[in-house]
Parts: C-alpha cells; sequence; structure tokens
C-alpha cells in the first residue's frame, strides 16, 4: 500500500507542472477536454458507445451512442439543452480496418418556436418559457418550442459519397426529440417524463439491411469518475478498495444522446467482423453576428462555407489524459487516417509518468516505444478486437462476432474481467473505462502477455513493475444500474429535483 502523505511531500511542485501540462483545465471523459469546446458545449463530444445489443432478442444488432453538452444541470431553464441546428453530428463507421469512414449517419436538428402567446392587457405577449402548462404525447400545442431531426446515412466518403436520407416506418423523415426534463410537474409525476420520452423512440428503415431504431434525447449522464479527486494532484488511494467513498462528480448530471441501433449487417464488411467507430461534430467556417435578429430561434448568427469538424470522440479519455494541451483542439478536427501526427502521444505517454510522480512506488513501465498502447487504443487487440488489414488510428473497436454478455454477467472491467463483449471491445455503458485505462497505462498488457508475448503487444512483466497493480479511482457501477432495453442510459435527473 502506498503512503500518499510520503509520497507527495517531495514531488507536489513536480508533479503539479506535470499535471498542468498534462491535463490543464480537462474535465472528465471528453467533457470539456480541448480549449475551443469550452466555448461551444453543444458541439462537445463527452462519450461513445459501441457494443452488442443485450436487451433479450436484440442480439443481432449494434448500438451506438454519442453523447454530447456536457456537466448538464437538470434545471437549465428556460431554454434548457437543445442540439445546435448550425451543426452537424455524426457517427462514422469503419468497416475494413482502413481508417476512413465507410458509413456515415448524419444528424441536423431544427428548432422551431411557436410563438405561444398570452393576452395581457389586450395585447399578445410571446410567453418567456418552453412550455406553457403540462406536457404530453408529441409535440403538444404546449410545448413551445419544437426540436426536430432528419438523419442521412451516408456511403463512402461523408462529403463527397453516396447520401440516402432515412425515414421512419410510415415514411416521415422528420423526427420529434422530446424536450428535456423540465420537472415532475410539467410531466405529471415522477415516472411522467419517461413515458414522455419514450414515445420518441422510432423505427427506422435502413435500404438493402433491415429495420434500426433510434432515439435521441436528455438521459442522464452516464460517465461515471471520481474526476475531482483525480484531478486533484491523484487526491485519492490508487489501491483502495474500487467501490470507495470518493464522489462519482457526474452523478447530478445530465447529457444530451443520439442512440442508434442499426442491425450488424448493415455495418459490417464481408470477411471482417471488427468494426470500428466513433463521433463527431461540425461547425460551418464561417459566422457572421447578427447584433439585431427578428424575431425568432437561434437568429443571432448566419452561418456558410463548408463544414470544419470541432468535435471527435471514439476511444475514451484519449484527448483529456493523452493528447497535449497545444494539440487539443487539432486532435479534435482530424481524422483517424492522419493520427500517425500524434504518435509520440501514444508511444512515449505522460500519464504514467504522472502516477509514479506522485506514487514512486507504482513505476511506470519501461518499454519504449510503448507498442502495448499502440496495440490497445490504436489497433485492437489481436484475437479481439483487431480487425485484419488494420491501420493503426484511435477509435472504438467492436468485434461484431463476440456474443453479447447478459446484462446480469457483464463484467465492468470487460476483457480484462474476462468478459470479451466489454472494453476495449467495444463499451457498454456499465464498463468501468478509467479503471481498465489507467491499469493498461502502467503496463497491465505487459503483464497480461507473458514473458512469451502471447498478446504480441511487444512488452513482458518485467517491463512493467505496476502492470499488476489494481489501480482504481474507486468509483464503480455495474450493467444493473442502467436499463436493460434500448437506449440502456437511464432517465434524466427532473429540474425540480
Amino acid at each position: 500500500m502506498f503512503n500518499k502523505q510520503k509520497a507527495l511531500r517531495p514531488t507536489v511542485c513536480l508533479a503539479a507542472l506535470v499535471l498542468t501540462a498534462a491535463f490543464g483545465p480537462v474535465q472528465a471523459s471528453s467533457h470539456r477536454e480541448a480549449p475551443f469546446l469550452t466555448n461551444n458545449p453543444k458541439v462537445d463530444g463527452t462519450d461513445f458507445y459501441m457494443f452488442r445489443s443485450y436487451e433479450s432478442g436484440r442480439q443481432d444488432y449494434v448500438t451506438l451512442i454519442a453523447n454530447f453538452i456536457p456537466f448538464q444541470d437538470p434545471q437549465g431553464g428556460p431554454n434548457f439543452y437543445q442540439f445546435d441546428q448550425n451543426a452537424l453530428y455524426e457517427i462514422h463507421i469503419d468497416n475494413n480496418g482502413d481508417a476512413k469512414e465507410e458509413i456515415t449517419f448524419q444528424f441536423r436538428f431544427t428548432n422551431t418556436s411557436k410563438h405561444t402567446a398570452l393576452t395581457v392587457g389586450g395585447k399578445q405577449v410571446m410567453i418567456p418559457l418552453i412550455n406553457s402548462s403540462t406536457i404530453q404525447g408529441v409535440n403538444p400545442a404546449s410545448l413551445n418550442v419544437r426540436e426536430t431531426y432528419t438523419i442521412d446515412m451516408v456511403k463512402g466518403d461523408r462529403r463527397a459519397g453516396t447520401r440516402t436520407r432515412l425515414a421512419a416506418a410510415n415514411g416521415n423523415t422528420t423526427f420529434d426529440k422530446p424536450v428535456d426534463n423540465i420537472g415532475d410537474k410539467t410531466f405529471g409525476g415522477t415516472s411522467g417524463y419517461e413515458t414522455y420520452a419514450n414515445q420518441h423512440m422510432y423505427s427506422i428503415n435502413i435500404p438493402g439491411c433491415g429495420t434500426g431504431r433510434v432515439f435521441v434525447g436528455q438521459r442522464k449522464e452516464p460517465f461515471y469518475i471520481a474526476v475531482g479527486k483525480i484531478f486533484d494532484l491523484f487526491n485519492l488511494d490508487p489501491l483502495g478498495p474500487e467501490v470507495s467513498g470518493n464522489k462519482n462528480d457526474l452523478e447530478g448530471k445530465n447529457v444530451s444522446s443520439i442512440a442508434l441501433e442499426v442491425p450488424i449487417a448493415c455495418l459490417t464488411a464481408a470477411g471482417e467482423p471488427v468494426i470500428g467507430a466513433y463521433a463527431t461534430a461540425s461547425l460551418r467556417q464561417g459566422r457572421l453576428l447578427n447584433p439585431a435578429p427578428a424575431s425568432g430561434i437561434n437568429t443571432a448568427t448566419k452561418e456558410g462555407g463548408p463544414w470544419a469538424q470541432v468535435s471527435r470522440v471514439g476511444m475514451p479519455l484519449v484527448n483529456e489524459v493523452v493528447i497535449g494541451m497545444d494539440d487539443k483542439d487539432r486532435f479534435n478536427t482530424s481524422k483517424p487516417k492522419d493520427d500517425a501526427q500524434f504518435i509520440n502521444y501514444v508511444t512515449n505517454p505522460v500519464l504514467p509518468t504522472v502516477v509514479e510522480t506522485l506514487f514512486p512506488s507504482a513505476k511506470a513501465p519501461t518499454n519504449f516505444p510503448r507498442n502495448d498502447l499502440v496495440t490497445v487504443f490504436l489497433k485492437g487487440l489481436p484475437g479481439v478486437n483487431q480487425p485484419k488489414n488494420v491501420v493503426p488510428s484511435e477509435m472504438l473497436r467492436l468485434n461484431t462476432s463476440t456474443p453479447p454478455t447478459p446484462q446480469a454477467s457483464q463484467n465492468p472491467l470487460g476483457v480484462a474481467g474476462g468478459d470479451n463483449a466489454g472494453f476495449p471491445n467495444g463499451r457498454r455503458p456499465g464498463d468501468d473505462v478509467v479503471d481498465v485505462s489507467l491499469r493498461v497505462a502502467m503496463g497491465a498488457l505487459c503483464v497480461l502477455t507473458g514473458t512469451g508475448d502471447a498478446l504480441g503487444v511487444g512488452c513482458k512483466p518485467s517491463d512493467a513493475p505496476a502492470g499488476g497493480l489494481k489501480l482504481t479511482d474507486g468509483v464503480r457501477k455495474t450493467a444493473n444500474d442502467f436499463k436493460a432495453a434500448f437506449p440502456y442510459l437511464n432517465t434524466p435527473l427532473p429540474g425540480n429535483q
């Protein structure tokens, strides 16, 4: 066991400098992870999930969830947390390992004011609220702002490929997004919001391969981490219990989710069961401020020009604790095919040195370049989720031939816990990506591969003195803390809490 106080005293100054360089004002998974996004939270991608659906009877589907707009306080009225109608939100699929998208699902949003007014002193005056009374059903008259979206599926290059507008079973190509969880009174009780939100789950026809499902709306923040203690110079016991008294700092927050469930056959290429995926958000390159907009929704700017990607998230925690401060915005604007420019952050990572600086008994691995990290983060594990002809690039990878593990049997440590349907083979809501990533960074794969390098990761146990330690932030959830069915993420916290 580490003597934390003794370890800290001689190294606090150095550790502070290293942590500042490595982390800066970073928060949680991909929450506020880059300077540009701190000014544009509506396009801040927070987390990305991809897994074989484990809802009963849905094992032939893959669920993809991209979360945006971090740190939502439930009481965030009167506008709450609408998606940006001037942005393009995308989920990209690479199904042949070439680090390029073969399929992209694109989401565009429109916010329409109904100009709801009350008669006050003989004059019609528009109300200052998003709802005029209780809310039930899809797009009720009491909802003052209607938020809708469209879905395009693009095959090939995301901008130049073949584009198809997806439709619901009834032929509609415009989908309603539920308003956020304003509060229990608005939705008729504690269970009213979920009843309302579930009416916004749609079956969609995907030409050539079947029917999927989509849900877009607010959810309770699923990511869990002792973020406050971690960024306070790891102010916790990293060898303490995996479930401790450490606070999950995101427990009281909500997030906005784009959830898709797609037949496996729609996503894979012949002979290759492994798919890679990541989510992005883009804005137009040109923005003109309008100091005196006409009455309406979001008319304070006029935007045009080509799309410019500003947010990117695949594997968790990459831009937070791997990419250096000066390159965080550049990483968010980059594509996986160009990830060689960031290779030094993976082969010579800062995080293990930070851990050793704070806790000298946890020696950082000595195998440079860190090919074990290149394998797990940029290629996928051989025999688990590595494509046949993989081009090293950062994205979440899933072997769709691995059967899903039932909810009650899932291990939050995923592959490391003997559950090959979990992280880093995709990512499920209950997977403890913080503990797993910390252990891998400290050389867990070097220990697991043995002296004969059975995993082919280019290191051995003696290279990673701390590789066998059960490092943890002390915060742990399981699959049973989440829903058992699509969209899996929990009901958002109400604004009246």
